[in-house]
């Protein structure tokens, strides 16, 4: 039989999602990675959790309901992506004075937010003041959706800052926060680059026949996908980069090889000294 008639490629791509996720927190708590990158830690159980919530809810409530219960996760889950970025370049710049890295990120943020209002669409001012249930949930859904590509862009940026200049400031190619950085950059740029070829499509895309707009809906489908698959590879890479210790951490030596309580620098590679 067809391995197809099991999974589609969205359910696959899901399965593989979550699982990564899990793995992922399991080596965050059990390396002791969570203390250091507690933001980072949450965005991972958030989303793990809006993945498993969509699965389980949909379908099964009505969508206006669905809509007042994602939404605002989503809010939630866009602030969250901001705090790790700020969580993510202060570890990585820890060299910085504050004053410069303040300039660094209020820059960073500038040029961003100028983007993020040439990119569009905007929706009109009427459409935004109207009083109702469904404008504010509309409203809302504008500000995860803006956040989150306000996040993307940032991201970008600071992975682009911290490969140039990192390790002039105690932000080395090995580091955990270079790293998680650059697996933050990576998902960036292929979701930016999914949104903009989508939007370019929306607007250039004129089908004539039911053929052409199902075409349409699976090139759509297969960008998605791409996006997803992206997102797996940057888990993985995280799941292996955080698992091995950064070069010099120091490791506690157990008692018998040693002096009870002696720290130890670990090798280059990473491996903890027992």
């Amino acid at each position: 039989m067809h391995p197809h008639s099991f999974f589609s490629a969205a359910q696959l791509l899901w399965t593989l999602t979550f699982a990564a996720q899990l793995v992922l927190l399991v080596v965050l708590l059990g390396r002791d990675r969570a203390r250091r990158f507690p933001w980072f830690t949450c965005s991972i159980a958030l989303v793990a959790l809006q993945l498993l919530g969509s699965r389980l809810l949909a379908g099964r409530l009505p969508p206006l309901t669905l809509n007042e219960i994602f939404i605002p996760f989503e809010d939630l889950a866009a602030i969250v992506s901001l705090l790790v970025l700020v969580e993510l370049t202060r570890r990585a710049f820890a060299g910085v004075a504050r004053r410069l890295w303040i300039g660094w990120a209020l820059g960073l943020v500038a040029l961003a937010a100028c983007l993020l209002w040439v990119w569009g669409p905007w929706p009109s001012w009427k459409t935004l003041a109207a009083d109702s249930t469904l404008a504010t949930l509309r409203l809302m859904q504008l500000a995860a959706e803006k956040g989150n590509m306000l996040a993307d862009l940032l991201a970008v940026e600071a992975g682009l800052l911290v490969a140039a200049l990192g390790s002039r400031f105690k932000a080395g190619w090995r580091s955990h926060p270079q790293r998680i950085l650059i697996g933050l950059s990576t998902a960036a740029i292929a979701q930016l680059a999914v949104q903009g070829i989508w939007q370019l499509i929306a607007l250039k895309a004129a089908p004539h026949n039911v053929a052409e707009y199902e075409r349409i809906l699976g090139l759509g489908s297969k960008l998605v996908n791409a996006n997803k698959a992206v997102y797996v590879l940057v888990l993985v890479w995280w799941i292996a980069c955080l698992w091995k210790d950064e070069p010099g951490e120091a490791v506690e030596i157990p008692a018998g090889d040693g002096a009870a309580g002696e720290i130890a620098e670990s090798p280059v590679g990473g491996e903890r000294v027992g």
